[in-house]
């Protein structure tokens, strides 16, 4: 091992590909040489799948980076940055693996390239286990302009497992260099409730039904909570047959909240016997149950937001209505690449509670 290589053991946590994301942005907008075992040591299949190959290539392309260890199954890589690049890209995942966590690796690094950058992503937009492209679209871009920090996200085309097909296009025009520091505490007054319920190669009442059972289930979820009043729009996207590009067939329901202070979301996909009115409820119910908190954000994007945090300028207060596995990952590996950033909870700090964290950032800047 090199004195000035870092290691990330990668069976820490939550032993999946989270930590070979973040450690891959981190070290690149740091230019560090890190060295990453026992690679999703955790999962079924461990070591590095399709669309944790493409993370790696995508990450390597704009930092200029060495890698050792890039292959199928690899479970340790050494990864070596040499200076970030903006520009035109393009990778194909070439299965339905998911677009939106290749993007999780590339997103912290964005706003610390010298020139505008635009990023074309294949791949799968509405998979399990992984955020859908709505979501990144409407709840996670929102949040990121708290940094100062803004990105266009373009749908092209959705992409559902198990054929994929989908793209995305990710531009930032101007990158702002440096991150401003955040206070996302408290969520405020809930002022609108806005969402997306789709389907591909599936009859429109499927995005109908998710739809109106999602509606129902806000509309009952907010009068528990005394909340009257507050307007509920989910649009329905679905395509005639002979028009629709997809190869499907696919659907799914995201939903947002939009806040005094912050934005929270909820999302639910369809699959094969599982019933329209199933996912529109999944949906309603994962919001409802994070809105319920009264914390500023839901328990996907307290972990996303994190490695932001650490990078920005000053200190930044983050308040997730779950504290997950995926949230104390990435606070454990920003600790070990980020040793100059400071974290500490204000609030809870138990797994699967409601928490306040304190992270005093870096003040990284071009």
């Amino acid at each position: 091992m090199l004195s000035n290589e870092i290691v990330i053991d990668g069976s820490m946590g939550e032993g999946g590909g989270q930590i070979l994301r973040t450690t891959l942005a981190l070290a690149a907008v740091l230019g560090k040489r890190v060295k990453i075992i026992n690679i999703r040591a955790k999962r079924p299949r461990p070591g590095l799948q399709r669309q944790h190959l493409t993370a790696v290539k995508a990450v390597a392309t704009i930092s200029n980076a060495k890698v050792e260890g890039l292959h199928l199954g690899s479970t340790t890589l050494i990864f070596e940055p040499r200076g970030l690049r903006g520009g035109d890209f393009n990778f194909d995942i070439g299965t339905a693996g998911s677009v939106t966590l290749v993007l999780q690796a590339l997103l912290p690094i964005l706003p610390f390239v010298p020139n505008p950058v635009r990023i074309r992503v294949r791949g799968g937009t509405d998979v399990p286990w992984s955020p859908p492209i709505d979501y990144v679209r409407h709840v996670l871009s929102r949040l990121l302009e708290h940094f100062g920090f803004n990105i266009t996200v373009i749908l092209k085309r959705r992409g559902h497992y198990p054929r994929g097909g989908g793209e995305i296009e990710v531009v930032v025009e101007t990158p702002p260099g440096r991150l401003k520091p955040v206070e996302l505490t408290d969520r405020g007054d809930i002022r609108a409730i806005e969402g997306i319920s789709h389907c591909v190669k599936l009859p429109k009442h499927v995005a109908e039904r998710q739809a109106r059972a999602a509606t129902q289930t806000i509309r009952e979820g907010l009068r528990r909570l005394g909340i009257s009043n507050v307007p509920i729009n989910i649009e329905l996207e679905w395509y005639e047959r002979g028009k629709d590009p997809h190869l499907g067939p696919g659907s799914g329901v995201v939903v947002w909240a939009l806040c005094e202070n912050s934005v929270l979301g909820g999302d639910s996909l369809g699959a094969k016997g599982k019933p329209a009115e199933v996912v529109g409820r999944e949906a309603a119910q994962n919001l409802l149950e994070d809105l319920t908190t009264g914390k500023a954000l839901d328990k996907h994007a307290s972990d996303m937001l994190i490695p932001f945090a650490a990078l920005a300028d000053g200190v930044s207060m983050l308040s997730g209505a779950k504290l997950t596995l995926h949230a104390y990952t990435n606070i454990e590996v920003v600790k070990r690449l980020v040793p100059e950033a400071s974290i500490e909870f204000i609030e809870g700090g138990e797994l699967e509670k409601p928490f306040t964290i304190r992270v005093k950032g870096i003040s990284l800047s071009l």
